[in-house]
């Protein structure tokens, strides 16, 4: 049985379906729907059981889980990098994760987590996904370093040599739809698009950027998921991996492409950046991605556009627009 936390998420919903895709049926979702369209994700997906994340994390401390598991792919978080409850993110993304890590070392089942390119802040000190880098980090919000403190947890313990991490960049597709504020800029220009017929982008407040231009290494999470069924796979391949292309982006290319993909012609505003995530934006991110490479291979990644075409046409303008 393969558990996968965050399992009616974005990245989690996504992988079931990987699953399934794979001929794997044998499924707990663990997460918790609460009011949102959460929901929609599990839709057309294979799985025995949905168990609510608190129900399961009590299973996991008094060690009554009532399934044979044989592996624990954990991508349930809070994602949200504006979350200022410092408390609830300390429990939810770092105590949590580190529970269910005890819990599968002890029983000896494959343990996959999400970390998050979050974790690099303002990419000072680069993005390579070398454990000797790690402490040099320096998040710059509560969100990326709750996925900070894991991964220092750890390396500090020893155990990243028993099981794989996955530091996600800026990571895009079909079943992020109810993610709101949190969801990519593709999602949200799609529809801001249909109705205006304009996409807005933030203007830069660095003279080394002209607006618009500001990077992003953009992937697109069936990339992501691929990536995922691998390392699922080949368990003695550990380790923290950097999950992204390898080759940034601006948003003018991100936006040229969806307007692409659309089949309309590219009318951009450039708006005034809020004051309050200013000093927390990142103006270049892009993964280093020769550690995933020397042990999986040149798995090739699709192009922004190829990646953006596909989402929009095969999805958001479908009445089916999950992956289903």
């Amino acid at each position: 049985m393969i558990v996968v936390t965050g399992g009616a998420g974005f990245i989690g919903s996504a992988f079931v379906w990987k699953l399934n895709q794979e001929g794997v049926k044998d499924v707990i979702i663990v997460d918790s729907l609460g009011k949102a369209d959460k929901w929609k994700n599990l839709l057309g997906k294979k799985f025995v059981e949905f168990v609510h994340k608190d129900k399961f994390i009590q299973w996991i401390e008094e060690d009554k889980v009532p399934y044979s598991i044989e592996s624990i792919v954990h991508m349930g978080a809070c994602s949200s990098t504006t979350q200022r409850d410092a408390d609830f993110l300390m429990d939810n993304n770092f105590s949590y994760t580190r529970s269910l890590a005890r819990w599968s070392m002890e029983k000896g089942i494959r343990f996959l987590y999400a970390s998050s390119a979050a974790t690099y802040g303002d990419g000072e000190e680069g993005y390579s996904d070398k454990e000797e880098e790690i402490y040099k980090l320096r998040p710059l919000n509560m969100y990326g370093y709750s996925k900070h403190l894991f991964d220092t947890w750890a390396l500090d313990n020893q155990v990243l040599d028993q099981m794989a991490g996955l530091k996600f960049f800026n990571v895009f597709g079909p079943n992020e739809y109810h993610k709101g504020d949190m969801a990519s800029l593709i999602y949200k220009a799609y529809h801001q698009i249909q109705e205006t017929g304009k996409l807005k982008l933030f203007k830069s407040y660095r003279a080394e950027y002209q607006h618009g231009e500001q990077l992003r290494d953009f992937v697109y999470v069936k990339d992501c998921l691929d990536v995922m069924w691998w390392l699922l796979n080949n368990p003695k391949c550990n380790g923290i991996f950097n999950v992204g292309t390898g080759k940034a982006r601006c948003w003018n290319d991100l936006a040229k492409a969806i307007f692409q993909a659309m089949g309309k012609e590219c009318c951009l505003e450039y708006i005034e950046m809020p004051e309050t995530i200013r000093d927390r934006y990142q103006y270049f991110t892009q993964a280093e991605m020769e550690k995933l490479r020397k042990v999986q291979g040149n798995s090739p990644f699709q192009s922004l556009e190829e990646s953006v075409g596909d989402y929009i046409q095969n999805y958001l303008q479908n009445t089916n627009s999950h992956l289903c």
